[in-house]
C-alpha cells in the first residue's frame, strides 16, 4: 500500500471516530461528577435561608400557637417585631444556616445522583453499538418526581433534628434570653440529648419523611415548568430557573402544607410524660378538633409568600453553580 493510500485510510478512520464521538449523547461524552450537586446545594441552602427564614418564623408561630394569640400573619409579624425586635424574625436561624447548607447539599446532591440512576437504569437504559457506552435520553417528569421522593427521604434523616431544634427555638416568646428554656441551638440540642437521647432529638422523623414525600410534586413540576418556559419563552436560563423554581415550590407547599402543620405540632410537643401527641394521627386529630379543616392551613399565607422567592433564589443559585462547575 502506498504512503498516499495509507494516509487516506488513516484520515477516514479518524474522521469516522470523530463522527461517532459527535453522535454520542452528552451523557456518554461528559459524565458530571456527583460532587457538583453537593457543592451547589450549599449555595442553594444559604440563599434559601437569607430570603425565607423570617417568613418561616411567622409560619411556625401561627402553626403552633393558640388561635387567640395572633389574628393573622400580619398581626404575628407586628407583635413579634414590637415585643422582641426585628432580630426575632431570625430566631432559630443558626440551625438552618448550618443545617440547610448541609440539607440542601445532601438534597441536591442525592437528587442529581438519583436522577442519573433512574435515567440510566430505569427510563433510558440503552447501550451504544458503536462505543459500548450507556446512552441515555431525557429523564421524563415522572422520573424527576421519583428522584425527588428518594432525595426527600434521604435528606429527612438530617432535616428531622435540624427542624426539631429550629421549631423549639422559634416558639420561645420571651424577649429576654435568660427567661428562655433554650439559650441557643447548641443548648437546645444538648438538653434534648441529655434528657431524651437520640430518639428525643429525632422526634418527628416519621412526620418529616411523610412531609418530604411530597417532593414528588415539587421536582416533577419543576421539570415540567422548565420545559414549558424553555420551549415557549425567550427567557434566559437563570430566569427560567427562577420562575420554574418558584412555581414548583408553590405547588409543593399547596400539596404538602397540612402534613407540615402536623409535623410542627409533633416537634413542639412536650417530650415528657405529659406529651400530647405520641402518634402522628393524634396530632392530626387535635388540629381537626381545634380548628376544623381550616386548622390544617393555619399559617399558610406566610409560607406561600415565602415559597416563591426563597426557593426561586435557591434554584437560581443551585443551577448557576452547577453550570459554573460544568
Amino acid at each position: 500500500m502506498s504512503a498516499t493510500a495509507e494516509t487516506t485510510v488513516a484520515d477516514s478512520v479518524a474522521k469516522q471516530r470523530n463522527q461517532d464521538a459527535a453522535e454520542l449523547p452528552a451523557k456518554a461524552q461528559q459524565s458530571p461528577a456527583n460532587y457538583k450537586g453537593f457543592v451547589a446545594g450549599v449555595f442553594s441552602g444559604t440563599a434559601k435561608l437569607a430570603v425565607g427564614h423570617p417568613f418561616d418564623t411567622i409560619k411556625v408561630r401561627l402553626q403552633t400557637s393558640a388561635t387567640s394569640q395572633f389574628r393573622g400573619p400580619l398581626d404575628c409579624l407586628l407583635q413579634t417585631v414590637r415585643q422582641e425586635g426585628v432580630r426575632a424574625l431570625y430566631k432559630g436561624a443558626t440551625p438552618p444556616l448550618v443545617g440547610w447548607m448541609v440539607m440542601d447539599s445532601v438534597l441536591m446532591g442525592s437528587l442529581t445522583f438519583y436522577r442519573r440512576l433512574l435515567n440510566d437504569n430505569v427510563f433510558n437504559p440503552k447501550r451504544s453499538e458503536v462505543s459500548g457506552m450507556i446512552e441515555t435520553g431525557k429523564l421524563p417528569p415522572i422520573g424527576h418526581a421519583a428522584a425527588g421522593v428518594m432525595a426527600g427521604c434521604t435528606v429527612s434523616f438530617i432535616a428531622a433534628p435540624v427542624e426539631h431544634v429550629k421549631a423549639r427555638l422559634q416558639v420561645q416568646y420571651q424577649p429576654e434570653k435568660k427567661k428562655r428554656l433554650y439559650s441557643g441551638p447548641i443548648d437546645c440540642t444538648t438538653k434534648l440529648l441529655r434528657g431524651y437521647g437520640i430518639s428525643g432529638l429525632y422526634r418527628g422523623l416519621g412526620a418529616t419523611l411523610l412531609f418530604r414525600s411530597f417532593f414528588f410534586f415539587w421536582w416533577g413540576t419543576y421539570d415540567i415548568f422548565t420545559g414549558i418556559l424553555t420551549n415557549h419563552t425567550s427567557l434566559s436560563t437563570p430566569a427560567i430557573n427562577f420562575w420554574a423554581g418558584g412555581l414548583s415550590a408553590q405547588v409543593f407547599w399547596i400539596t404538602s402544607y397540612p402534613s407540615d402543620v402536623v409535623k410542627q405540632r409533633i416537634m413542639t410537643d412536650s417530650l415528657g410524660p405529659d406529651r400530647k401527641f405520641p402518634r402522628w394521627v393524634d396530632a392530626a386529630k387535635a388540629i381537626l378538633r381545634e380548628g376544623g379543616w381550616r386548622g390544617f392551613w393555619r399559617g399558610f399565607l406566610p409560607c406561600f409568600l415565602r415559597a416563591f422567592p426563597a426557593n426561586a433564589m435557591a434554584l437560581v443559585a443551585f443551577e448557576g453553580v452547577m453550570r459554573a462547575l460544568a
